[in-house]
């Protein structure tokens, strides 16, 4: 649910209370958490997800890749999230990773990992891998940046793509539609 910050008082207790108002309608929630008598609370910057439009374009320009590369879209997709995808994380903002056995090949439990460390214990050879997220997952920020890698990579094999300012005006369109939803 997004919402927006109103107002922090100090109450006669001198504990801070936080104002917020929402989006949404919250009440039925609110009947099933007021007799709690503590709750973890969580309020973070609200990044909208990626657009449709977005995800077209840079499917248009893997594919692209693909066929100058004579490599299958999904092998191209995995390579430019891992060269220009945005690390996981959990709810408490720790990056995750894999610890797997060094004969475990990590592709085939996730698409997109990045190898960081080789690492032995009890005398067996294990490999730690990054988590990287997967398209889907990304916020309007994240999916930028990834389409701005694939725009690279595709001139850089003399792939016709839009120009800077087409490129940052779909970016707008795709931010303000965005936040037209939220």
């Amino acid at each position: 649910m997004t919402g927006r910050v109103l107002d922090l008082t100090r109450g006669l207790n001198g504990k801070q209370r936080l104002t917020v108002e929402l989006d949404g309608d919250y009440r039925a929630m609110f009947e099933k958490l007021k007799a709690k008598p503590l709750l973890d609370v969580e309020i973070k910057v609200h990044r909208a997800k990626r657009s449709k439009n977005a995800n077209a374009y840079f499917h248009i320009l893997v594919d692209r890749i693909a066929e100058a590369r004579g490599l299958g879209i999904e092998e191209v997709k995995r390579l430019l999230v891992h060269d220009y995808g945005t690390l996981a994380r959990d709810e408490e903002g720790m990056i995750i990773g894999l610890k797997l056995p060094a004969s475990v090949n990590p592709d085939t439990i996730y698409p997109y990992t990045k190898f960081f460390d080789d690492r032995t214990e009890n005398g067996k050879a294990f490999k730690c891998y990054l988590v990287l997220k997967q398209t889907h997952d990304m916020n309007t920020k994240e999916m930028a940046r990834l389409i701005d890698g694939a725009v690279y990579e595709a001139q850089q094999l003399g792939i016709e793509t839009d120009t800077p300012e087409q490129l940052e005006k779909m970016r707008s369109l795709w931010e303000q539609a965005e936040r037209s939803k939220s």
